[in-house]
C-alpha cells in the first residue's frame, strides 16, 4: 500500500500572499536611512510613525525680519533621506515568478551581473522558490519510486545537480551585497566628515553680522552642498542635524540683508511647504498604507531641506503638515495591528491542529483500515495547515516544528506497523508454501485413509496461519486447494460405496426428524427422554451427502426448537440441549478444549460457592439489614448450584460426543470412510 510522506518544509505549507505581506513589512525597515536595526521591521516603522508627527520645535528668538524655521527630524535619526530609497523596482510591474530551478539560477545570475542590487525579501523569495521546486521534484521521484513497487522507507532522493550552482550564485550575491554595504559605510563616514566641515564653516560665518552679510552667497552654496550630501552613519545623524540647524539659526540671527530679500525667501519657502502639505494630504487616498508611508518619509525629507517661513505662519503650516502626517501614520499603524491580529489568529488555529495531531491514539492499532482512516485525518489537517497564513515571527518556526513532529510521529508508527505486517505476511507465506509442498507430495498417494487424514490435518493447520500478501494470496491458495481436490476426487472414484452409505444415513436422519415431529402431536409419557433418545440416535448415525447436510441439519434444529417450546422444557435444560447440539458439530481438539474450558468454569463456580458459605459461617450480626444480606447471599449460592449442575451436564455431553467420535473413527477405519466429509 502506498504511504504518504509527511510534510518536509515550511514553504510547502505557507500560502504566498502572507509571505508577500511579510516582505512588505521588511521593506519598510530598509527604505529609510539610517536604519537602526535591519531585522526589526515593525519596531522601526512604529517609531517613525510616532516621531514623524511631533511638534515642530521653536527656533531661537530672532527679530521679526529674521525669523527662521526648524522642522523636527524623523525618529530613526535620519537627517537625510535619499529619494533613491524608492527604487525603480518598486514602481515597475511585478516580475514573473520563476517556473523552474533553471529560471531561479538565471535570475540569480542577472542579479549578480548588476552588482547584487536586490531587496532582501525578494532574494529570500527566490531562495524559497528554488527549494520549493526541489521539494516538488523529490516528491515526484518518491511517487514514481512507490509506483514502481518500492517501499517508502527505502526511498532516497537523488542529489540535486543544480544545488551547487545555486548556492554558488547565492554566495556570490551575498559577497556583492556585503561589499556594497561596506562601500556605503565608507561613503557615510566620508559624508559625515564633509558635513562636519560645512557646520564648521557656517559656525565661522555666524560669528558676527558682518561675517554673515559678507558670506551670504557662500552660506547658500554650503546649504546646497549639504542637501546634495546623502547618508551618514545612523549614530551621528540626529546630533549632526541638530548642530547644523543650530548654526543655520545663528547665521540667520546675524544676517543683515534687506527686508525684501528675506521676505522673498520666506514666500518661496511657504509655497514649497504648501505644496508638501497638499502632497501629504493626498496620501490619504493611496490604497496601500505602506506605500503611502514611504512617500510620507520622502516628503518629510523635503520638508527638512526647505528653508523657514515667517514666524506668523510657521505654526499654521506645520500644524497642517503634521495633521496630514498623522492620518498616514495611523493608517500605517492600523495595517500592522491588523496583520498582528491575523498572525495571532493563525497561531491559534495552527496550535489547534498541533493538539489534534498530537492527540491521535496510535497504540493498539492492528488493522490497515484503521491506519488508512487516521492517515486521511492527518492529510486533512495538513491541507488545513496550508490554508493558514504566517504566525508571529518568533513562533513561526516553533509551531511548524511542533506540527511536523506530530505528523512524523504518526507516519513513523504507521511505517513500523506495515513493516511488521510485511514481515508477518512473509513468515505466513513460508508456512503456507511448506503446506502446499506437502499436499502436492501426497496428492498421488493411493493410501486413501491415512493420506486423507494427513491432508485434513494440513487443511486445519492452514486455517491457523494468518494472511499473506494480497498479490500472492490467490495463487498460493489455488495450489493448495488443487492438490487437496485432486486427491479427494481420486479417492471418491475409488470409494463409490461411501455414497450409498451416505444415502442410507440420509433416510435414517429423515426418519428421526419425522419421529421428532410426531412428538408434537402425540402424548408421550416421558417426552424429554424420548427427545434425548432420538438425539442420541441422530448423533450415532453417520454422514449424509455433503450437499444435503446443511439443509437437513437446519430441519433437525428447527423441530427441536419447536419441541422445547411446546413441551415447556426448563431454561437450563434447553441451554444444555442447545449445547449438546452445538457440541455434536465439533470434533478432535475442539472437544478437548471445550471440556477443559467447562472444567475451569466448574472449578471457579465451586470456589465461589465455598467462599460464600465460608463468609456466612462468620456472619453473626442480627438485624433487618443483616438478614436481608444473608438471604441475598443464599439466593446467590442456589443460583451458583444450578449453574454447577448445568456445567456438569455440559461436561457429560462433551464426553459423550468424544466417546461417539472415537467409536465413529473406529468404524470409519473399518469402512475406509472419507475423512474430508
Amino acid at each position: 500500500m502506498e504511504e504518504k510522506k509527511p510534510i518536509e518544509t515550511e514553504e510547502q505549507l505557507q500560502p504566498t500572499p502572507a509571505a508577500e505581506e511579510k516582505a512588505a513589512v521588511e521593506e519598510v525597515a530598509v527604505t529609510e536611512e539610517p536604519v537602526v536595526n535591519a531585522e526589526a521591521e515593525t519596531t522601526a516603522v512604529e517609531e517613525v510613525a510616532v516621531e514623524a508627527v511631533q511638534e515642530e520645535p521653536e527656533a531661537p528668538a530672532t527679530t521679526d525680519d529674521e525669523t527662521t524655521e526648524v522642522p523636527e527630524p524623523l525618529s530613526d535619526g535620519s537627517e537625510d533621506t535619499s529619494t533613491a530609497a524608492t527604487t525603480d523596482a518598486d514602481d515597475a510591474a511585478p516580475r514573473k515568478a520563476p517556473a523552474n530551478k533553471e529560471e531561479v539560477i538565471e535570475r540569480l545570475r542577472e542579479i549578480a551581473a548588476t552588482g547584487g542590487q536586490i531587496r532582501r525579501p525578494e532574494l529570500e523569495q527566490i531562495k524559497q522558490a528554488y527549494y520549493h521546486f526541489q521539494a516538488q521534484e523529490a516528491a515526484a521521484a518518491r511517487e514514481a519510486f512507490l509506483q514502481a513497487g518500492g517501499n517508502a522507507e527505502d526511498f532516497q532522493p537523488a542529489p540535486d545537480p543544480l544545488e551547487a550552482e545555486f548556492k554558488a550564485e547565492m554566495d556570490r550575491i551575498k559577497e556583492l551585497r556585503a561589499a556594497d554595504a561596506a562601500s556605503q559605510e565608507a561613503e557615510k563616514k566620508e559624508n559625515l566628515k564633509r558635513k562636519l566641515d560645512i557646520i564648521e564653516k557656517i559656525k565661522v560665518y555666524a560669528e558676527s553680522p558682518e561675517s554673515a552679510d559678507k558670506n551670504y552667497e557662500d552660506f547658500k552654496r554650503l546649504q546646497t552642498e549639504w542637501r546634495e550630501i546623502r547618508q551618514v552613519p545612523a549614530e551621528n545623524a540626529t546630533e549632526l542635524w541638530k548642530n547644523y540647524q543650530l548654526y543655520v539659526e545663528h547665521f540667520y540671527d546675524q544676517l543683515h540683508l534687506n527686508h525684501e530679500a528675506r521676505m522673498y525667501d520666506f514666500r518661496k519657502n511657504l509655497e514649497e511647504k504648501e505644496r508638501l502639505c497638499e502632497a501629504a494630504e493626498k496620501l490619504a487616498e493611496v490604497e496601500d498604507p505602506i506605500s503611502a508611508f514611504h512617500q510620507l518619509q520622502n516628503l518629510h525629507a523635503q520638508w527638512r531641506e526647505t528653508g523657514p517661513v515667517e514666524r506668523e505662519k510657521r505654526e499654521e503650516i506645520w500644524a497642517r503638515f503634521k495633521a496630514a502626517s498623522t492620518a498616514v501614520n495611523k493608517r500605517h499603524q492600523a495595517h500592522f495591528d491588523a496583520l498582528k491580529e491575523q498572525e495571532e489568529e493563525n497561531l491559534r488555529r495552527k496550535t489547534e491542529l498541533c493538539e489534534k495531531v498530537e492527540a491521535l491514539e496510535l497504540e493498539g492499532i492492528n488493522s490497515a483500515k484503521e491506519w488508512d482512516r487516521l492517515q486521511k485525518e492527518v492529510l486533512d489537517m495538513q491541507a488545513q495547515w496550508k490554508t493558514i497564513g504566517f504566525t508571529p515571527r518568533k513562533m513561526n518556526a516553533k509551531i511548524f516544528e511542533r506540527f511536523r513532529a506530530g505528523c512524523d510521529r504518526f507516519f513513523q508508527r504507521k511505517a513500523e506497523f506495515y513493516k511488521q505486517n510485511r514481515e508477518q505476511q512473509a513468515a505466513n507465506l513460508e508456512k503456507k508454501t511448506a503446506l502446499v509442498e506437502q499436499a502436492e507430495a501426497l496428492k498421488e498417494s493411493t493410501e486413501w485413509n491415512s493420506t486423507a487424514n494427513k491432508l485434513i490435518a494440513l487443511q486445519k493447520e492452514w486455517k491457523t496461519i494468518g494472511p499473506v500478501a494480497h498479490r500472492v494470496s490467490e495463487s498460493i491458495w489455488r495450489r493448495f486447494n488443487d492438490a487437496c481436490n485432486y486427491f479427494f476426487e481420486r479417492k471418491n472414484e475409488a470409494t463409490g460405496d461411501q455414497r450409498r452409505e451416505q444415502e442410507a444415513n440420509l433416510e435414517k436422519k429423515n426418519d428421526i426428524i419425522a419421529r421428532l415431529e410426531a412428538l408434537l402431536t402425540e402424548t408421550v409419557e416421558d417426552a424429554q427422554q424420548a427427545v434425548r433418545d432420538l438425539q442420541d440416535e441422530w448423533n450415532a448415525t453417520g454422514h449424509v451427502p455433503f450437499r444435503k447436510k446443511d439443509k437437513l441439519y437446519a430441519r433437525y434444529r428447527e423441530v427441536l426448537d419447536r419441541i422445547y417450546n411446546e413441551l415447556h422444557i426448563s431454561a437450563r435444560r434447553r441451554n444444555v440441549e442447545n449445547f449438546r447440539r452445538s457440541v455434536a458439530e465439533k470434533a478432535g481438539n475442539a472437544l478437548t478444549r471445550e471440556r477443559q474450558r467447562l472444567q475451569t468454569i466448574l472449578e471457579t463456580k465451586m470456589d465461589e460457592i465455598k467462599t460464600y458459605e465460608t463468609n456466612l459461617s462468620f456472619f453473626t450480626v442480627k438485624s433487618k439489614e443483616a438478614n436481608s444480606f444473608i438471604d441475598d447471599v443464599k439466593r446467590k449460592i442456589e443460583r451458583l448450584k444450578d449453574d454447577v449442575e448445568a456445567v456438569k451436564e455440559k461436561i457429560r455431553a462433551v464426553r459423550d460426543q468424544e466417546k461417539a467420535e472415537a467409536e465413529g473413527n473406529k468404524e470409519k477405519e473399518e469402512k475406509e470412510e472419507t475423512p474430508a466429509e
